[in-house]
């Protein structure tokens, strides 16, 4: 993005309690005088019909320049700002809350600073795996710099909302759903890492718009309903394959165990082709599905 040709600074302002009080006294002063000169006339008075002349016309003035004058107050609610133009030259941004008074011949625009949200609709994109997913985020964000939001692009809030979604999109390709290594990265199971750099690339986009993410999360991650069911049983062999891994892993460590129990205590002294047959028999318990049926030996072990 662009370097920004402008930066938020503070408009000179005054508390708009005093030019309130002002403006007021100015039409009521302005009010008196036109008053004064109406009188005299309708009364016939001797005093010089320029100077009656005049007290009209200095009391219309008056009036113009105060009623003029009231149109410099503004009122600010917490969380808004006013973005002051004076002939379309940038002079500056309010941010105090309260009734503030600025040039009249100024234009302000208002501006909210508060925390917003902005949710992406579903967008459908392939991961790096080719796979079509579904997925949406949501972006909390709020305006920092009123002059970069105001001046450096076209429309802050469809800026936002266009970059998050191109920022969405190109997490979504750069990251499978499911990682087939252990190692890599994946957006269902590293969603803490994706959801990070999600938002440094976010911060990034919107910069420019003197925008700042606040956070951002997935809020929708699943396979696209064409594959959803073929995904399903994908997973599902992936977590059977796992969990026999463990079983077998298990199951010699148990059998390893037994064995040297044996060996130890000096039970009974095995040669290598009962200890395969021990180690066939108590696999086949330890790994098989179902409860093993047992089988009596009335004889002798070798028999």
């Amino acid at each position: 993005m662009p370097g920004p040709r402008v930066g938020e600074f503070a408009a000179r302002s005054i508390g708009g309690g005093l030019a309130l009080l002002l403006g007021l006294a100015g039409l009521a002063a302005g009010v008196l005088l036109m008053t004064a000169g109406v009188l005299l006339m309708t009364a016939g008075a001797s005093a010089a019909a320029a100077t009656k002349a005049l007290l009209i016309v200095c009391g219309v003035l008056l009036v113009i320049t105060a009623a003029v004058a009231l149109f410099g107050l503004n009122m600010i609610a917490p969380g808004e700002a006013r973005v002051v133009q004076l002939f379309g030259r940038y002079r500056g941004t309010i941010r105090t809350d309260g009734l503030r008074w600025v040039n009249p011949l100024t234009t302000r625009a208002k501006i909210s600073t508060r925390i917003r949200n902005h949710e992406t609709a579903v967008l459908k994109v392939n991961d790096a795996y080719g796979n079509p997913i579904e997925l949406a985020a949501v972006v909390v964000w709020k305006v920092e710099d009123t002059a970069q939001a105001m001046f450096e692009v076209d429309d802050f809030r469809e800026f936002v909302s266009t970059q998050t979604e191109a920022a969405v999109r190109h997490i979504a390709i750069e990251y499978p759903y499911d990682a087939h290594d252990e190692d890599g990265l994946s957006l269902r199971g590293n969603a803490e890492e994706i959801t990070e750099k999600l938002a440094l690339e976010l911060r990034a986009r919107v910069e420019a718009a003197g925008v700042h993410i606040v956070e951002s999360r997935f809020t929708h991650l699943a396979y696209a309903p064409e594959i959803a069911s073929a995904m399903l049983q994908r997973q599902q062999a992936g977590a059977v394959v796992a969990a026999r891994r463990q079983i077998v892993d298990g199951a010699v460590g148990m059998v390893e165990a037994a064995l040297a129990r044996i060996t130890e205590d000096g039970l009974v002294e095995l040669d290598d082709e009962r200890k395969a047959a021990m180690v066939s028999n108590l696999m086949v318990v330890l790994c098989g599905d179902r409860a093993a049926q047992p089988v009596l030996n009335t004889g002798t072990l070798y028999q």
